[in-house]
Order: C-alpha cells, then sequence, then structure tokens
C-alpha cells in the first residue's frame, strides 16, 4: 500500500538537497513545520552506532573534515532560508504535497549524519546560525540543537550552547534507556550512560532542555517494564538534581532502521509509555508513532 503524501513526507527525510553539501529541509512532525538540517558530519562520524540509525553507513560519506566551509555554509543556507520564508521549496516536486499548515519555517537544527558538537568549530557554525537568523529578521525561528548528550561539557561546546540561549535556542538531548546494559544495547557507545546523564544534569541546570528517546522492539519484544520504569527513575533523577526538563518527546522507529531486529513500537505501546512516563515524572510528555 502506498503511503499518504504526509506520511511519505516524515518517513522520508534524506539530508541532502541538490547541490548542498551542509544544508538539507524536511517536513517535520514534532516542528509541525519545515525544519532546515545543518549537516555538521557529512563524512558520517558518530560515536553512537544506534541500532535504530537511519544514517545509511554502509555508504561512505567523504573524507573526514578537519575544517568545514563557513562560507559555503553560510551561503546554502541563506538559500534554503529564502526557499522556505518565500514559499518556493513547495514548488518543487520533493516538497509540492505538504500541506498548507506546514508550510512555515519552525527552526534551524544543527543534527545531521553524526554528533553535530564533535564539529571542532561548533561554536562558530552556531554563531553563524544566529547571524542569519538575526540578519533575516525569523525572531519567531528556533535554533535547535538535537545531540547525544555526550560532549556538552566541552568549551566550544558551552560557548555555543551560549549562542544558542541568547538566540531562541533549544537543546533536544538523547536519552534512550533507563540502564547502562539497555543503553549499550541500543545506542553501542564507548561513553558510559552515567555520562550522558551527568552531562543533561549541568546542561538543565542552566536552562530547560528537551529529552528526546527512542524506543523500539527488539526482535519483535518491547522494551521491558523494567526499563521503562527506570527510564522514568533517570529522568526523575534530572530533575531532583536541579534539572529543568519542559518536554520529553517518546518516539519510535519511522523510517528504515540500522539494524533489521528493531522495529517500530505499535501505536498503543507508544500510548502507554507517554501515560507512564507522564504519571511517574510529573513532566510534559509528546508521544510520537511510527506507521504500522
Amino acid at each position: 500500500m502506498t503511503p499518504s503524501p504526509l506520511i511519505y513526507l516524515f518517513q522520508t527525510h534524506p539530508r541532502s538537497f541538490e547541490d548542498s553539501r551542509f544544508v538539507y529541509p524536511v517536513v517535520s512532525r514534532r516542528a509541525g513545520g519545515v525544519s532546515i538540517g545543518v549537516n555538521l558530519n557529512p563524512e558520517k562520524y558518530c560515536n553512537f552506532d544506534c541500532v535504530y540509525c537511519q544514517v545509511d553507513r554502509t555508504v561512505r560519506g567523504g573524507p573526514v573534515l578537519r575544517r568545514i566551509d563557513l562560507p559555503q555554509l553560510a551561503g546554502e543556507l541563506d538559500n534554503m532560508v529564502e526557499l522556505a520564508v518565500t514559499g518556493r521549496l513547495f514548488e518543487g516536486t520533493r516538497f509540492s504535497t505538504t500541506p498548507a499548515e506546514f508550510r512555515r519555517l519552525n527552526d534551524i537544527a544543527l543534527s545531521g549524519d553524526g554528533e553535530p558538537t564533535a564539529s571542532p568549530i561548533f561554536d562558530e557554525v552556531v554563531q553563524l546560525c544566529a547571524d542569519i537568523r538575526r540578519r533575516r529578521c525569523l525572531d519567531q525561528v528556533k535554533l535547535v540543537l538535537i545531540t547525544n548528550a555526550t560532549l556538552l561539557k566541552r568549551e566550544r561546546v558551552r560557548k555555543g550552547l551560549e549562542i544558542l540561549d541568547a538566540n531562541n535556542g533549544e537543546i533536544w538531548g538523547k536519552l534512550d534507556a533507563g540502564t547502562e546494559e539497555y543503553y549499550q544495547t541500543i545506542d553501542r557507545s564507548k561513553i558510559k550512560l552515567a555520562e550522558v546523564l551527568e552531562n543533561l544534569v549541568v546542561t538543565a541546570r542552566e536552562r530547560p532542555i528537551v529529552i528526546q528517546s527512542l524506543f523500539m522492539r527488539l526482535r519483535d519484544e518491547p522494551p521491558p517494564l523494567a526499563e521503562q520504569e527506570a527510564y522514568c527513575d533517570r529522568l526523575c533523577e534530572i530533575v531532583a538534581s536541579g534539572g529543568q526538563i519542559k518536554l520529553v518527546q517518546i518516539h519510535t522507529i519511522a523510517r528504515r532502521p540500522a539494524e533489521s531486529f528493531a522495529s517500530p513500537l505499535k501505536n498503543v505501546e507508544v500510548d502507554a509509555l507517554v501515560e507512564l512516563v507522564r504519571k511517574r515524572t510529573g513532566l510534559a510528555v509528546e508521544g510520537y508513532f511510527g506507521y504500522e
């Protein structure tokens, strides 16, 4: 069965657009509009190896960039903003079916094919994005950092976060597990869960953050209830340690994952997990379905 045009837009998020090297647009269900992605890792470097990753790492992304071409990135971003705000983005085939309510520019997101904060010029790129946002008078457009929270205490990253804070910025920190064992099963990293949690606490003490979590079925089994409860405990510990969580996003697989044994939660399972988190933590929670 062919998916509806809107579902197709949500399921298809290629990190490429025409001749752009660093900038790409997507229609985001979480943003409720257009999100302009800034890819700081086109070479596909990441310190996580998530089982649900949608980046095709069987195809090389190119040589590791010692330094991103900032003038090229600036030109691509300025052009993409122009396409989005004028509506010309929706004249092309790829976005022509976008519903009217999604034809708005919601954010500029630092994300891409790997962990964005690993870039050696992360803070410079954040400043570049902020400058374009200001020059274009896009006061309502957010700057969003989508991060696995492993490097948030690095000096250049903290400088970038300060720029975000001054420019309607928002940090979406990944937390996919409540225990080290499940974290290693899902995210497969040399960095321990305890370090991720510490980084989230330190960052959330300074500004409210969004927690972004993806849960799935592994070999057709949903996460054990004990793991779901441990995840709730970790959220509560962040808050008890002085961290501010403005929203928890619970979502599941919506596009082809890296591993065939990972599959989406059923809609009722997403709903149940959202309700569990809401009851156990008292936090604002939103759920996002896969496509059954």
